[in-house]
């Protein structure tokens, strides 16, 4: 028994009856111009069948995978239903199929999908596809029932993954109705190829010989016109005439009467072939109706009968729409169609009788280790008290998986009351919550279950009812477990100081030995510890919880989080501690064989560290290979980090309008998570435009952040005011306003005696250089070199090199100051080598001009302007750039306003004609 991890029920892996490839018997009505058409699609990216339910889908693409053999197009198969409309199971199973063909085929993604808190599906599907590349020969992809698909996430992780398909994929999609995916698109493109109920209906020819020669029928052919004509080449209605005749004496009168019947065609046919059933066989199908998949073992166990093996074995022979899923013969299906009528004659003709089924499949799923069938059959059979116990034992695996949206469904399909009792189950509901229905939803849930502590206790009256426990050692952390869940909604509120209360509660209550949620509130302690700038306290408690989720078998945490650490570090000024961290991380993941999981938020941490020492080779080398993972291969509340990174670098080569590019892109892929935001993009982009001169826009920026020199000062805020003081020294020097200097040097004493107070010695050399560079525009250098040397001092261990270099000629002209004083002096000429030999890489002009011109392009317009005159398409020139198709369109539409063209063509004229290309 198992489940979908590979365990067997009845001798069959249960995953298996999921990828069966049905087979396609010799014998029956070959399609041979429908084969044709098929074939004709595999050198585009989608193959879609679409058509209502009985047109012969399945069988259809099970005769052309018959027709071509496995070794020159393997295929795999997925055949869905309701369930997978979860994404984590959903991608399972796909990748799994693609397993069958190649063994080792996405292992690094099923890896990443499965872990503890896994990354958007864009970042398992980018790994997949690196995968899939690797791939030498064609193979196909077929999804059957998709129409049983509507959750968004599937829905847009396969139009991502269309949009990204290596050319040796070949997706097919079959469904009953068109899946909303850009199909147009597809058509205009040449890129996919459709088959409709019109194509697929069977002409009188195929009719024919499917009735008499597959049915064993012997009709006229006025006979078979005249069914052809009333079920419009409907596959599943012939097959149902043809069953309802098989035996039947008056063949014509039934023709006759079928032909000018205006009632439901499916429930006449149905009701035609469940009458002619013996009463056993009919028994039989109703009684089984509420299963999706049969098997021998437990068609027994609701039926409560012997026989379930032999049975289907009959159906299958008979043609009676039972469809197999393995070639074992262990389980099958009923047909879609089929089985929906069934079903509503099971519960019109035997309503008390459904919800016992229900109950004897659940329980006999739980028996065999399936939970997910387990849950969803005590659902269905309204058993809420049997369906919350198999919950609450299952939640807490569930909970921040890949599989906490699953576990949400259910807590909410359960009744109010029912939850109410469980203080358990309340709790997990609470955490399952906070994404999902709100933070007061959440608190509602643990008021719940503190009622019932608060009753055991003493404190107050119980609750109405019985307390309900199912998971005894959930029972025995709950106290702690409620403090850990309000931590949480503290720090989601921008509570720090209830984060840290909450957290310190938790720890004092849980159990020593409960290492998941210790180490879970040490976790969050730490967050808490870090947004009040208590930095060294903030990494004790956090390595802390990452050593203790890691012994609860959290592995994948400590690599996912560990650019926590290394920031605190950095915050701190230790960088080759942070450095230590990351390469720890890197070799962590390797040694548990996902090298590509959660390594490319890693690669990002060490880019920045080679940027700051002026290795921008390096720095773009980690960003590249990040890139190559999957630059969306981190958590949600991370991504945005590789366009900073990649932003800077920009910056650091003097490319200033491609930073802003990507710090806009940042921008827009910006998450709130646990993790302080200490470096405002919006502030980095307001430090790019200072370089650019563009102190108008910096200025608004600190205006529209209310920031000013006389605010009080916060660790949240640090950056932000040591931004405003580069904006005052800038608008100094520009002569705007003579007493921004003045400000700025007040406000940096009070910066730099907070900072120091923190023991935040990052901030502290950023504030120094700042403080020597704001002496020196006041002409003191000699003032100048006391903050200066201070800087050195505590720079040098570290290998700082971009915070000096970045302040450029003022900086260098105060470091040879320095020099000349003796000041660190191996140091202060390696800082003064780098003016020599810059980190640009390529000269990047402000802006180019043309005298023509009443508003020049800048240096990024004309970029982009030679990408399209090179041929380039958009989406081409955003990968080139590592900015996004809506940046590049808005530089596209100001490059035409500025040039006075309506499109690229007379674009490219107009700037051929000034010379800008």
């Amino acid at each position: 028994m198992v489940s979908s991890s590979g365990q067997t029920v009845a001798g069959l892996p249960l995953l298996a009856t999921k990828l069966y490839i049905p087979k396609w018997r010799p014998g029956l009505v070959s399609r041979p111009s429908l084969i044709e058409r098929l074939n004709q699609g595999n050198a585009r990216k989608l193959t879609l069948v679409s058509a209502p339910a009985g047109y012969g889908k399945t069988t259809l693409l099970a005769e052309w995978l018959d027709a071509t053999p496995a070794s020159e197009r393997p295929a795999a198969w997925v055949s869905l239903d309701q369930s997978d409309n979860d994404p984590a199971l959903f991608w399972t199973y796909v990748i799994t199929a693609l397993q069958t063909m190649r063994s080792r085929v996405g292992v690094n993604a099923l890896s990443v999908l499965n872990a503890p808190q896994p990354p958007p599906i864009e970042a398992v599907l980018t790994i997949l596809i690196n995968e899939l590349t690797e791939i030498e020969d064609d193979f196909t992809l077929i999804l059957d029932d998709f129409h049983l698909i509507d959750a968004q996430p599937v829905h847009g992780g396969i139009a991502f993954l269309l949009d990204h398909l290596p050319p040796q994929l070949h997706l097919v999609i079959a469904s009953r109705a068109d899946p909303p995916l850009p199909l147009a698109r597809l058509r205009a493109h040449g890129e996919s190829i459709e088959l409709r109920a019109s194509d697929l209906r069977f002409t009188s020819e195929e009719a024919a010989a499917f009735l008499n020669d597959v049915m064993g029928l012997d009709l006229s052919a006025g006979d078979v016109a005249a069914l052809e004509t009333r079920t419009e080449g409907w596959i599943a209605g012939l097959q149902l005439a043809a069953l309802s005749m098989q035996r039947r004496d008056d063949v014509p009168g039934f023709i006759r009467a079928f032909a000018s019947d205006d009632r439901y065609i499916v429930d006449f046919l149905v009701e035609e072939v469940l009458q002619r059933q013996p009463e056993r066989v009919r028994s039989f199908l109703l009684q089984t109706s509420v299963l999706d998949r049969l098997s021998g073992p437990l068609c027994d166990a609701v039926t409560g009968r012997e026989d379930g093996k032999v049975v289907l074995g009959a159906l299958e022979r008979g043609n009676l729409f039972v469809v197999p899923l393995d070639d074992k013969r262990h389980w099958y299906r009923y047909h879609h169609l089929f089985a929906d009528v069934l079903r509503m004659h099971a519960t019109e003709e035997q309503p008390d009788q459904v919800a016992v089924l229900h109950q004897r499949a659940s329980a006999w799923h739980e028996h065999n280790g399936l939970r997910s069938d387990a849950v969803r059959h005590a659902l269905a059979a309204e058993d809420f008290e049997r369906a919350a116990g198999l919950v609450e034992m299952a939640a807490l695996a569930m909970l921040g998986s890949s599989q906490e949206a699953t576990l949400h469904g259910w807590l909410t399909a359960l009744p109010d009351e029912v939850v109410r009792a469980r203080p358990v189950l309340s709790v997990y509901f609470a955490f399952a919550s906070f994404s999902r229905d709100g933070l007061d939803a959440a608190e509602a849930r643990l008021r719940d279950a503190e009622r019932w502590l608060d009753s055991s206790a003493g404190v107050s009256e119980p609750p109405p009812g019985e307390m309900v426990v199912v998971d005894d050692v959930g029972f025995k952390s709950l106290p702690g477990t409620i403090a850990v869940a309000r931590a949480y909604r503290a720090g989601a509120l921008g509570d720090v100081a209830g984060m840290v209360m909450y957290a310190r509660r938790a720890i004092d209550l849980l159990p020593e030995g409960d290492d998941l949620w210790r180490g879970a509130a040490a976790s969050v302690l730490g967050i808490g510890y870090w947004n009040s700038g208590d930095l060294e306290p903030a990494y004790r408690s956090f390595a802390e919880g990452r050593t203790r989720l890691q012994m609860a078998g959290l592995t994948q945490f400590q690599i996912i989080s560990a650019h926590i650490l290394a920031d605190i570090r950095i915050a701190q000024g230790r960088l080759h501690e942070a450095e230590r961290i990351y390469e720890q991380s890197l070799r962590l993941a390797t040694e548990h064989g996902d090298p590509d999981w959660g390594t490319s938020d890693l690669y990002v941490g060490l880019s920045d560290l080679h940027r700051e020492r002026n290795d921008v080779e390096a720095a773009t080398q980690n960003l590249l290979k990040s890139k190559e993972l999957g630059e969306h291969a981190g958590l949600l509340d991370t991504r945005h980090r590789w366009y900073v990174a990649m932003a800077r670098i920009k910056e650091a080569q003097g490319d200033f309008d491609g930073a802003l590019d990507l710090l806009d892109e940042a921008e827009r892929q910006y998450v709130k998570g646990a993790d302080p935001d200490v470096r405002p993009v919006a502030a980095l982009k307001a430090q790019v435009w200072v370089a650019q001169g563009r102190l108008a826009e910096a200025l608004g920026w600190a205006r529209e952040r209310s920031l000013s020199v006389d605010d009080d000062l916060s660790y949240l805020r640090e950056f932000e005011h040591i931004t405003l003081a580069r904006v005052l020294i800038a608008q100094s020097k520009s002569g705007r306003e003579s007493r921004s200097i003045h400000e700025a040097v007040g406000l940096l004493e009070r910066l730099l005696k907070a900072a120091d107070e923190g023991e935040r010695t990052g901030s502290v050399i950023e504030i120094l250089v700042l403080q020597a560079h704001a002496h020196a525009a006041r002409g003191d250098f000699p003032r100048a070199l006391a903050p200066l040397e201070r800087a050195l001092l505590l720079a040098e261990p570290e290998g700082y090199v971009r915070i000096f270099v970045a302040e450029g000629e003022v900086m260098q002209t105060l470091l040879r100051h320095a020099a000349a004083a003796g000041t660190t002096p191996s140091y202060t000429r390696r800082l003064l080598s780098f003016f020599d030999t810059p980190a640009c890489l390529v000269s990047t002009p402000a802006q180019t001009t043309a005298a023509d011109l009443a508003e020049p392009l800048t240096a990024r317009e004309v970029e982009i302007l030679r990408l399209i005159a090179a041929g380039m398409r958009n989406h081409e020139i955003a990968d080139l750039l590592f900015i996004s198709v809506s940046t590049v369109k808005r530089h596209i539409a100001n490059t035409y306003g500025k040039l006075g063209a309506s499109h690229r063509t007379e674009a490219i004229a107009r700037a051929n004609e000034l010379n800008l290309l």
